[in-house]
């Protein structure tokens, strides 16, 4: 059995480049620099040495990073390496290289005023929040005992309906420690 998974945060070092193949896919490319501290043994003080990575990410979710992402912004991804080994045609020497393609990734710093904004879906309309503080509150059916009481809905979301029933409970088990092989 091998795994092939690792963790990176740090920051984007630069612009994303979105490209594709020749069949369509999408591919996201972006560079990450990842701080790591030591202790310097002549000086005695720490320092913070970066540690450069290439990242990849694929189709739809790379399309949609690209509107988002932007150099600077400190990101952590999970994801796994891939070594990838090619024949220089200049000089005939062989090349490789270790990159991270990314399966998820999660956005630590809010976006850069100014930086691109992801397109909103069909029929989505961006409002500020408080805009609904001072709207009365729409009339909502009964609730149940068991539900907390739903906070109102915006119109432009059409006619919200709570769960009517609550979820059925979880089987119960009757475990012993017979039962446990170990």
């Amino acid at each position: 059995m091998s795994i092939n998974k690792c963790f990176l945060g740090g920051n984007i070092t630069n612009q994303p480049e979105l490209r594709s193949t020749p069949g369509g896919m999408a591919i996201l490319e972006f560079g990450l620099a990842v701080n790591e501290r030591r202790k310097n043994q002549q000086t005695g003080e720490w320092e913070e040495r970066p540690n450069f990575f290439n990242l990849k990410v694929f189709g739809t979710r790379g399309e949609a990073l690209s509107r988002i992402l932007t150099k600077g912004m400190h990101v952590s991804v999970e994801g796994r390496l891939h070594w990838d080994s090619w024949e220089d045609k200049n000089t005939g020497a062989k090349r490789s290289k270790v990159e991270v393609i990314v399966d998820e990734i999660e956005l630590m710093s809010p976006r850069q005023q100014g930086a691109p904004q992801a397109a909103p879906q069909p029929g989505y309309v961006a409002q500020p929040r408080q805009q609904y503080a001072n709207q009365p509150q729409q009339q909502m059916p009964p609730q149940m005992p068991s539900q907390a009481p739903a906070a109102p809905m915006p119109p432009q979301y059409g006619n919200y309906q709570p769960m009517q029933q609550p979820p059925a409970p979880a089987p119960q088990m009757d475990l012993y420690s017979e039962d446990i092989p170990f």
